[in-house]
């Protein structure tokens, strides 16, 4: 008599694991930089950059300044 062989399963769970940690991280990738395309960032870094310069400027003394006149 011959035996009947079961059907092994792992692979395709193994895959369709993958598959979903695949999708759910491009998902999560996408909805973490939905915060970029609103431009407050760009507008956050050109007002900090903004103050370090003028920060930079006023830290510097002139020549005169140093002298004392």
């Amino acid at each position: 008599m011959a035996e009947v062989e079961e059907k092994d399963n792992t692979w395709v769970i193994v895959g369709v694991c993958i598959a979903a940690i695949v999708l759910l991280v491009v998902l999560l990738k996408k909805d973490e930089t939905k915060h970029l395309e609103s431009g407050t960032v760009q507008a956050l870094q050109q007002e900090t950059f903004s103050k370090i310069e003028k920060r930079h400027t006023q830290n510097n003394s002139t020549a005169e300044q140093i002298s004392g006149k």
